[in-house]
């Protein structure tokens, strides 16, 4: 055992002493670097010159102020866009003016201004004659018409049926949700006659209108016979009551 520990250190020492000689011979030998070494470099390498740089500069170079402020501006073909199947006018601006001339009816249905307001809930799902004679009642009286949403989640389908049902009417149409929440109505159509200033106040939905400032009537009955049925059945009601009655009747 100790002879075969004595052959491996021997093996070992001879390995070493071979690095050490191989070192010492590269130390004493460097490699020679002749002339045509440098001169074969010098050729492979690429010369880059002042002309280089200077037409390079001119190739990639980015433009100047004049050249971007002369620069034709592509013009999409709006013509070529892809276009609705259905090619309906629709008149917003004839829609505008008449949702304008209601504004202050509008605001005074919201409690916001002098003056009772009535507000007649609606679907644009209930029948075409139904909403008809709504609508034409509500435009004599300057009552507001009141949509939960969009027809089809879509404001152009909305805007359509609105001005086919509306015509040649003046008539304010609104989208809004918290109305319904507002005065608690759950079905259409209904009726709410709210009085002179009255206010929103909080509540669990986010606002609400005092229960003695308004009354509420559903059911699928003309608005001059719920303004009659409200005067009747509360007389505290009864002169805001009067006052849409005679605008209807003329």
């Amino acid at each position: 055992m100790w002879a075969s520990n004595l052959r491996l250190s021997a093996r070992a020492l001879g390995l070493t002493a071979a690095l050490v000689a191989s070192a010492q011979a590269l130390a004493q030998n460097p490699p020679v670097i002749t002339d045509a070494d440098i001169e074969r470099v010098r050729r492979e390498m690429p010369t880059v010159t002042d002309q280089d740089i200077a037409a390079a500069r001119r190739k990639y170079g980015m433009p100047g102020d004049f050249e971007l402020r002369y620069a034709p501006v592509p013009t999409p073909n709006v013509e070529a866009l892809p276009q609705p199947l259905s090619r309906t006018p629709i008149d917003l601006e004839a829609l505008a003016r008449g949702y304008a001339s209601q504004a202050d009816a509008m605001t005074q249905a919201q409690g916001l201004a002098t003056g009772p307001g009535l507000l007649v809930f609606v679907s644009l799902s209930m029948p075409r004659p139904t909403l008809q004679r709504l609508l034409d009642q509500a435009a004599r009286a300057k009552a507001s018409i009141v949509l939960r949403g969009f027809a089809n989640g879509s404001l152009r389908d909305t805007v359509a049926q609105v001005q086919g049902l509306i015509g040649s009417r003046q008539v304010a149409v609104q989208i809004d949700p918290l109305a319904f929440d507002r005065y608690a109505v759950t079905r259409v159509p209904t009726f709410v006659l709210v009085r002179d200033g009255t206010h929103p106040i909080a509540c669990a939905s986010g606002s609400c209108a005092p229960t003695d400032s308004f009354l509420r009537t559903s059911g699928d009955v003309s608005l001059d016979y719920v303004l009659e049925h409200m005067r009747r059945s509360a007389p505290g009601f009864g002169p805001p009551a009067d006052t849409f009655l005679k605008r209807i009747k003329g």
